[in-house]
């Protein structure tokens, strides 16, 4: 080629690469960065007066919070100072297009001991409340968890004025021993023994206070982080106006208790409208033998008199009670939600089925030890992370190893992968022949609860499927000897854990892997391995990014 022409090439490429270079800088101009160092280290914990080993993230139990606006990209640095591996995984976070950062192990490599890793999430297209928490082991049962809320971008409109305050309420059932003691148990295929209390925002009884000034209104975003139990949230004398769920305006129902199940997040108002004194938070365990409670304090700042008198009482073990309160959780068809459009402009009951799923639990033992599983299938980890296999074609796991409804054979391991084609539009169905609540989480998505009520479910359930108005979210319960129905619509590729949140069963066997797949390798179907990913097991020493 002439050097003039070859000139010419090289001043068109370079302009090419400015140009694309400036049009990514405008793009990313328009979604902020947040950056968060943290610090994960050992520490002594004494939340129900006892002295624990607790998971501090910068010397903080719970957590710091995460604050973040639709669209934000979150950069977390994470300094894994405890003295085994660990990861962090961020309930409700949809992490589009990019299953690789989503902090379980099927998906991401646990940081090593002494090591850090950097967390690159965007919270695209997502409004609400949610929690972040540790994923590996049973370190869960010592804290490492806190509160994350998105907020609507300034010129989309909320449908309740801005409160007087915005606080995250995290609660929880606890166990006094500490997190090595409780996984031994479980690792011995032992079940757990009842918890020993409940904790708000990391305290015991009597040891949470939120100050209120008379006539004002709060948004508390509570959010169940414990382990088992479904819980029961009041606050004495006050109402609480359901406004949001896991990312979903709510039609904005009054309530006078919430039942929270293990797992899930709510947005309530509280207007501070009674006389200047202290009132009880009131939060109890829900469906035990046992009754478990706890309370703090709603101090108004005018307070002439201190709480006084038993706490007030709440449901117990009423499951029609919780089932009609679920049925009345229902999505505001007119409110906006991440974006201006109503969140009643999607209409999710006119479009066909692809594919139906029933997934049952069972439980049993498995080679003399105590196991759960999914549709008789109990998993254990490969040694390897799904994604990174999948990715680098290395093998070790069997997309349908799980199948499609249950089988009614005995528990066996093995490491249970789900199949599912991108953009389908699938049904799950949730049943539960056993005794206990269910509370099942999917990673990667929210999800239409379209039914749920006692029984078997057959395809005559649909009848009375909510084809409407059903609450989006991303955790559902399913009652004892009970179904729930969810549909989803799989537009978000990747590697999804669908895992029950009763946490010694997810540790046992109950979970799963949802494989999201597409031919396309197209970035606007799917990003490749961040250039940090950790490798390890049969990925070790692979490029991140291929040349």
């Amino acid at each position: 080629m002439p050097l003039v022409h070859l000139a010419a090439a090289r001043g068109k490429l370079c302009a090419l690469l400015c140009l694309t270079a400036s049009l990514f800088a405008i793009v990313t101009a328009e979604d902020p960065y947040r950056f968060f160092d943290w610090n994960v280290t050992y520490g002594d914990i004494y939340p129900l007066g006892v002295r624990q080993q607790g998971i501090l993230i910068n010397g903080q139990f719970p957590g710091p919070d995460i604050h973040s606006v639709t669209n934000d990209n979150l950069i977390i640095n994470v300094h894994n100072s405890l003295d085994e591996p660990f990861l962090l995984s961020w309930n409700g976070v949809q992490n589009r297009r990019n299953s690789f950062e989503d902090g379980v192990w099927g998906t991401t490599c646990p940081i090593p001991p002494g090591r850090n890793f950097t967390y690159i999430l965007q919270v695209k297209d997502q409004i609400g409340s949610f929690y972040y928490f540790p994923s590996l082991a049973f370190h869960k049962a010592a804290g490492g968890f806190g509160g994350i809320r998105i907020l609507s971008r300034p010129r989309i409109p909320v449908p309740f004025p801005d409160p007087s305050g915005d606080y995250t309420v995290l609660i929880g059932d606890w166990f006094k021993s500490n997190h090595t003691d409780l996984k031994a148990h479980l690792d011995d295929g032992r079940k757990l023994p009842f918890p020993d209390g409940i904790l708000i925002n990391g305290r015991g009884p009597n040891g949470y206070s939120l100050t209120v000034e008379q006539g004002k209104t709060y948004r508390l975003r509570i959010s169940n982080v414990g382990l088992q139990n479904s819980l029961n949230f009041r606050i004495q004398n006050h109402k609480m106006k359901l406004v949001e769920v896991e990312g979903t305006h709510t039609l904005q129902t009054t309530y006078s208790s919430l039942d929270v199940h293990v797992g899930q997040s709510y947005s309530v108002l509280v207007t501070a409208d009674q006389p200047g004194l202290d009132y009880y938070i009131v939060v109890s365990s829900r469906f035990t033998s046992q009754v478990l409670t706890t309370t703090g304090v709603l101090h108004y700042s005018n307070s002439v008199g201190k709480v006084s008198g038993p706490p007030p009482g709440g449901p117990t073990i009423q499951i029609d009670w919780s089932l009609n309160q679920a049925r009345s959780i229902r999505k505001n068809l007119t409110a906006s939600g991440p974006r201006p459009n109503p969140q009643g402009s999607y209409h999710y009951g006119l479009i066909n089925l692809t594919k139906s799923y029933v997934l049952a639990s069972s439980a049993g033992q498995v080679n003399g030890n105590q196991r759960y599983g999914i549709n008789s299938v109990s998993f254990i980890p490969a040694d390897t992370p799904l994604k990174l296999a999948d990715y680098y074609k290395l093998g070790g796991f069997r997309v349908g190893s799980v199948p499609d409804r249950p089988n009614g054979g005995g528990l066996y391991l093995d490491t249970g992968v789900l199949g599912a084609d991108y953009r389908a539009f699938v049904e799950f169905v949730f049943q539960n022949d056993e005794d206990i609540v269910q509370s099942y989480h999917l990673n990667g998505y929210n999800f239409f609860v379209v039914g749920m009520d006692g029984g078997q479910w057959t395809q005559a359930s649909r009848d009375q499927y909510n084809l409407r108005d059903a609450v989006s979210r991303c955790t559902v319960q399913v009652y004892p000897k009970s179904w729930t129905a969810i549909y989803v619509a799989l537009d978000n590729v990747g590697m999804w854990n669908l895992r029950s949140e009763y946490w010694a069963r997810q540790y046992l066997g109950q979970q799963l892997y949802l494989r999201v797949y597409t031919t396309s390798t197209s970035l606007r179907d799917e990003f490749p391995i961040p250039k940090n990913a950790l490798l390890c097991g049969r990925a070790s020493g692979r490029r991140t990014r291929p040349l």
